[in-house]
């Protein structure tokens, strides 16, 4: 009986043991550790109760649950294209990617059903208002509008669904083949088209500067030509002159030597420039005389041996003159 009961007393203690240790377990698995990155939503008898945040928590247990957690780092969500018809009834594909952030995490849990559901549509109905007052060509040159404006409609219409649109980026935008094929072909003449402009724009440059080269050459070449002259010419000029200035000179000299007469020449030890004028001189008077007696030195330049010889043709010059006179 002893051996009964004693069994009976371990089998309870290892009942109760089991329970108690099944409470710590379930009242361990009530306690909630929360990141810095997230928000937990707790209802209390399926109402909301509140928001924890950054700690340690307890779940009263069949009182508390959690209803939601709420991630409060920035998201991105890529929605499928959207098929769209611009003002000028041109369907083509657009697809969008939206970068949002939870503010409110119980906005964001009871506002509205399916936030990102709500999103994606709320995004392509307001792409295919944007796009329907835009024609083709604006279309595909208005990315910055079309993400501006989608982004103010749609942040300002999460906010009651404590969600914050930071951006909105249009990824792509597709027109239809024959749409694509008709901008290719425009293209490429518009490509062809400067191409062209700036060959003949090369041209012209190139023909421009040749001559322009051209012209710096023969105005080099000219300038080159007006300097030789010039100094040509200032080199005759110099030289006349000196011929002139000697010519003056021996003037002056014979003027004087006529003055002082003949014979006061015999006298002087005159230099040769001066002997030489003088022989020119004295030829001019005998080729103008009529005197038939002539004495005319081999050595024109040397005077100096026929001096005495020129007196005579002098001489015999005069006394012919006075003969004819009388």
């Amino acid at each position: 009986m002893v051996y009964l009961m004693s069994t009976g007393g371990i089998v309870g203690i290892v009942v109760v043991c089991v329970v108690v240790l099944a409470i710590l377990v379930y009242l361990i698995s009530r306690i909630r550790i929360v990141t810095q990155t997230s928000k937990y939503i707790i209802e209390r008898l399926g109402a909301y109760h509140a928001t924890w945040s950054v700690g340690i928590h307890f779940l009263l247990p069949f009182v508390d649950r959690v209803a939601s957690i709420v991630s409060m780092k920035e998201q991105v969500k890529d929605f499928d294209p959207q098929p769209v018809i611009t003002k000028d009834n041109v369907t083509m594909q657009i697809d969008t990617v939206i970068f949002y952030s939870v503010l409110d995490p119980k906005l964001y849990t009871y506002g509205v059903e399916n936030p990102i559901f709500a999103i994606e549509k709320l995004s392509a109905t307001t792409l295919r208002n944007i796009i329907g007052e835009l024609e083709l060509d604006a279309t595909l040159t208005s990315r910055d509008i079309i993400n501006s404006k989608m982004r103010s409609i749609l942040d300002e219409a999460t906010d009651p669904w404590g969600i914050k649109v930071n951006r909105v980026e249009v990824k792509n935008i597709l027109p239809p083949q024959d749409i694509r094929d008709a901008m290719e072909r425009q293209m490429r003449a518009e490509r062809e088209r400067r191409e062209k402009i700036l060959l003949a724009e090369g041209e012209k440059r190139s023909k421009i500067l040749q001559a322009e080269g051209e012209k710096e050459s023969q105005i080099l070449r000219a300038e080159a030509e007006k300097e030789a002259m010039i100094k040509k010419a200032e080199g005759e000029a110099e030289s006349i002159l000196k011929v002139k200035q000697a010519e003056a000179e021996g003037m002056k000299l014979i003027r004087e030597a006529e003055a002082a007469g003949i014979e006061s020449i015999k006298n002087v030890d005159p230099s040769k420039e001066v002997l030489t004028i003088l022989s020119y001189e004295a030829l001019e008077k005998v080729a103008d005389g009529k005197s038939t007696k002539l004495i005319i030195p081999s050595n024109i330049q040397d005077l100096a041996s026929s001096i005495a010889a020129i007196g005579e043709v002098l001489s015999a010059n005069k006394e012919e003159t006075n003969k004819d006179k009388q």
